[in-house]
């Protein structure tokens, strides 16, 4: 087991790779009460043509079918397992992303039972065609409820309009129509592609000792048989990269008091830099960018802000992922083309902006880092950190010396990258015809 000493913010991380392939990360946290486990698979949404385990051709599975599932992983022959945790003292969840699917518990005693409770039902499916079927049409339900939220609409709107050819384009629950596909020998495909320990991830996080609770990992590990697999990614098939797929424009009408504007900036992954820890550098370089123009200390946004341009429903987020990088712009606005227009003008003449200085960069890095030393109190930002793939080594403890090493030069370089017009698109969603504000 190795031992990492972050001296500069009082932490100690114990990680090792076990036999069967699954890494381990353990964080003692004295003081804390709760004690937080998170089991992560590399496997989301995005994942849906893939050359399977063994295997030597990609086969394609229908959409949605890695959040059908998550959901399908907590029903067992024997019963449910929230109400197993429940009876144990701890409360369960479990998410999808576009790239990850995580499983977690948190509890403040019996840490062991439910470590195992957590390690054995993620590496024990069961699917039948019955429970299948049945599960069907609650998630055809949740489909339908997201698809009444106009702030969801707005984001897989533009995601659509980024992304046409990808399956970015599509959203994580996948569509009534993709998921009717589903069946139980998709699911056992799936999983055992994609939730070999080789691809999965397990941190624990609490007030715990390190050395009894590998203890109690690798006695748990131990007892389970995986099939051997050779070295190396699995064989993951998108299409490729091109500006000239983006949808310039587009837009839906919704029962709205207010319309809304979404402008998209989507990057190419193959102008990003390889090494992990620039890769992070550019994440944060272009977040504070961003904030620089439009973050709502800037004169850009007062300035908008004061003219009835935006209000406070303005908002922005940067997003690097495993194979993909993009910025959404956000805000609500009787005149939304005005908005994204002055929004553009912006982003594109950042080079001469002159919020876009060094005094400002450091007054933001410094904003930056406070929100960054409060999160850590969170056991739970903490554990979902840790199931990013895309930085090497690096972990969330490395993030406060990177961000202070960032300077102008930084940023400039990075917006060079990602702004460019024929990067952009625009979505808006309009009231429908009669709807009284």
């Amino acid at each position: 087991m190795r031992k990492i000493q972050y001296e500069q913010i009082n932490e100690t991380l114990y990680t090792e790779v076990l036999p069967n392939g699954l890494t381990v990360f353990l964080l003692p946290k004295a003081g804390f009460h709760k004690t937080y486990g998170l089991f992560s698979t590399n496997y989301g949404s995005i994942d849906n043509t893939f050359v399977p385990l063994g295997e030597t051709e990609a086969v394609q599975v229908p959409d949605g079918i890695a959040h059908f599932l998550e959901h399908k992983m907590f029903e067992k022959e024997a019963g449910d397992i929230f109400q197993t945790f429940g009876k144990q003292g701890a409360s369960a969840n479990a998410f999808t992303s576009f790239t990850k699917t995580s499983y977690l518990f948190s509890a403040t005693d019996n840490i062991r039972l439910n470590l195992e409770t957590l390690l054995d039902f993620v590496q024990e499916p069961y699917f039948t065609e019955d429970s299948v079927n049945k599960e069907k049409g609650i998630i055809g339900q949740e489909i339908g409820m997201y698809q009444d939220d106009p702030y969801f609409v707005q984001f897989s709107g533009l995601l659509e309009s980024l992304y046409p050819e990808h399956p970015l384009a599509v959203d994580i629950l996948g569509t009534v129509a993709t998921i009717d596909q589903i069946t139980a020998d998709d699911l056992y495909l799936c999983y055992n592609t994609f939730y070999h320990p080789s691809n999965m991830k397990l941190l624990v996080v609490g007030n715990i000792d390190p050395k009894e609770t590998m203890a109690w990992i690798k006695e748990n590990q131990s007892g389970k048989e995986f099939p051997a697999v050779e070295a190396g990614e699995i064989q993951r098939v998108f299409p490729a990269e091109s500006l000239e797929q983006i949808r310039k424009t587009a837009s839906r009408q919704l029962p709205l008091t207010r319309g809304k504007g979404a402008l998209g900036i989507r990057g190419l992954m193959a102008e990003l830099p390889e090494d992990p820890a620039e890769l992070l550098r550019f994440r944060y370089a272009m977040n504070l960018l961003l904030a620089l123009l439009l973050g709502n200390t800037s004169s850009n946004y007062l300035r908008l802000y004061n003219e009835g341009i935006i209000d406070d429903s303005f908002g922005f987020e940067y997003n690097l992922d495993r194979g993909f990088h993009f910025a959404g712009l956000y805000g609500d606005s009787d005149q939304p083309e005005v908005m994204i227009d002055a929004v553009q003008q912006i982003l594109l003449g950042y080079a001469e902006d002159p919020e876009v200085n060094e005094a400002n960069l450091e007054l933001l890095k410094k904003k930056l880092l406070g929100k960054y030393f409060q999160s850590l109190n969170s056991l739970e930002y903490i554990a979902n950190q840790f199931t990013q793939s895309q930085f090497g080594e690096l972990t969330i403890f490395d993030v406060p010396e990177l961000i202070r090493t960032i300077r102008l030069k930084d940023v400039l370089a990075a917006a060079e990258i990602l702004i460019k017009e024929e990067a952009f698109c625009r979505y808006f969603l309009y009231p429908e015809e009669g709807t009284e504000a």
